[in-house]
């Protein structure tokens, strides 16, 4: 039995600004204060993680707040010892709330002798103590089986749609594209939200991170392209991809991508590229070149993210959130979406 009325939230180091932001919107969702419990993460001398929670949590319903992003094997192993501290302190339920998954990339053997580690990780955060997930545009849908727990995968394109036509007003001058046929789905679901068309740029990789060659499949001359992916790592691919398009006759590149890796010397390329935009969300903290990036733009996930953990406590449905007239209220003031 539940020893308080109201969900509790705890946040490792990976994206303490997102855990606040989502602290914040609950309080006002729910006229109350919900704050982050009270915690320390340290680490010894040789980089082992220790953590302390300094509040009861016995019967409670408990949600972490951790991205497994850079650096990804010290994040996710925060995630997993906050999970077993709460587990061994009788929490009630244990919601991981990872806004970005790590390890996502590798959901399948490519090659002999490699491993499946988003099925890894799946693993040990069950081990560990987590109950339920509750993620954002999962590289691979598949990965929701790979987990004996329910998983929600929440979708930033809802989102995106709101941004698009907030900036975009008419539709028929804009074409969504996918920057490879893995994607399509992706990309599909934005153009149908918005009502745009949907080309697709079709890459062959001589190896991981180098493009050998792209082709466009579609029309895109005296359009306003918008590429749409997950995830937006070195932004090599991303910026060659603008560049072929431009060569095809688009009027303007614009890339909607969830998950802004951006490591390396994506920062420098997105500067000098030929995208007029790049829109980001902040499920990854990002730091300070990436602020101060004009080209690069970050939304808020904090309102959907806030929702969904409120939903989930509730026992009412996630998937309403991948509504228009679900989402558009909880991101008023932001956007316009009537």
């Amino acid at each position: 039995m539940a020893t308080s009325v109201e969900p509790k939230l705890i946040s490792g180091n990976a994206n303490m600004t997102l855990a606040r932001a989502v602290a914040r919107r609950m309080s006002m969702h729910r006229g109350m204060g919900i704050g982050l419990l009270d915690a320390r993460v340290e680490r010894f001398n040789d980089g082992e993680i220790f953590i302390e929670v300094y509040e009861n949590v016995r019967g409670e319903d408990m949600f972490i707040i951790q991205p497994t992003s850079n650096p990804a094997n010290d994040n996710l192993m925060e995630l997993l010892i906050m999970a077993d501290a709460l587990r061994r302190s009788s929490a009630q339920r244990i919601t991981a709330v990872i806004p970005y998954f790590g390890y996502a990339r590798q959901d399948r053997r490519t090659k002999a002798r490699t491993p499946i580690t988003a099925k890894l990780v799946a693993n040990m955060l069950v081990e560990a103590g987590v109950e339920r997930v509750l993620t954002m545009d999962l590289h691979a849908a598949q990965i929701q089986g790979f987990f004996d727990i329910p998983v929600d995968n929440l979708y930033a394109s809802p989102i995106f749609a709101l941004d698009v036509k907030n900036n975009f007003k008419n539709m028929d001058d804009v074409m969504v594209v996918s920057p490879d046929v893995g994607g399509v789905a992706r990309a599909r679901e934005l153009a149908q939200r918005i009502g745009a068309g949907l080309s697709i740029v079709d890459k062959r990789r001589n190896k991981p991170g180098e493009v050998a060659e792209m082709t466009v499949i579609g029309d895109v001359k005296g359009k306003k392209c918008l590429i749409v992916d997950d995830i937006a790592d070195t932004a090599g691919t991303l910026c060659k991809a603008a560049e072929v398009l431009m060569e095809h006759g688009a009027t303007e590149v614009h890339s909607y991508i969830t998950h802004g890796v951006l490591s390396g010397p994506a920062v420098e390329r997105i500067t000098n590229s030929v995208m007029k935009s790049l829109v980001i969300t902040d499920t990854i903290e990002a730091p300070e070149p990436v602020k101060n990036c004009k080209k690069i733009r970050i939304v808020p996930t904090a309102p959907i993210f806030a929702q969904g953990i409120l939903n989930i406590w509730n026992g009412t449905s996630v998937s309403s959130l991948f509504d228009l007239s679900t989402l558009g209220p909880i991101y008023e003031g932001l956007y316009d979406w009537e």
